[in-house]
């Protein structure tokens, strides 16, 4: 189940992935394309041990999007792991620098674009579900405390 965060990290359970929603200059999110799961899908993944949130989250943005962000970032929501009993927290940042966009990982490119354009994709392949919540979440977000 997906939870809103109201800018604040949850202390109750282990968070163990950590997955971001980079906004750039103009407003627009970057989002990457999963070639596993053939889906748009946030950058993220697994917190390393010895890893904290920030560190963790620097690294996947790297490898999945070449991406370097702020170092502001307002969690938005949580998606817990019953398996696990953990957490995947979902953060927004803006973008800092754009890189080379890196070889050898799960994902084979970024996609920069406005949230009703990410809606309309995201509905097209996959149909309602927790990536249209993320994205409701997102945008309200962005209005309160990204917007100029």
């Amino acid at each position: 189940m997906l939870s809103p965060l109201n800018g604040s990290f949850p202390t109750d359970k282990k968070i163990a992935g950590v997955h971001s929603i980079p906004i750039t200059d103009d407003g627009s999110i970057v989002m990457v394309w999963d070639k596993n799961e053939k889906a748009l899908t946030t950058v993220g993944g697994r917190i390393e041990v010895n890893e904290d949130i920030d560190t963790a989250l620097n690294r996947e943005t790297i490898e999945e999007a070449g991406l370097i962000l702020e170092s502001k970032r307002v969690p938005i929501a949580a998606w817990y792991w019953e398996s696990t009993d953990t957490y995947t927290v979902f953060v927004m940042a803006r973008v800092k620098n754009y890189g080379i966009m890196p070889e050898g990982f799960e994902t084979t490119g970024r996609v920069t674009m406005n949230f009703e354009t990410a809606r309309q994709i995201i509905s097209k392949i996959e149909g309602e579900g927790l990536r249209l919540e993320l994205l409701e979440i997102a945008e309200s977000v962005f209005e309160h405390q990204f917007k100029s």
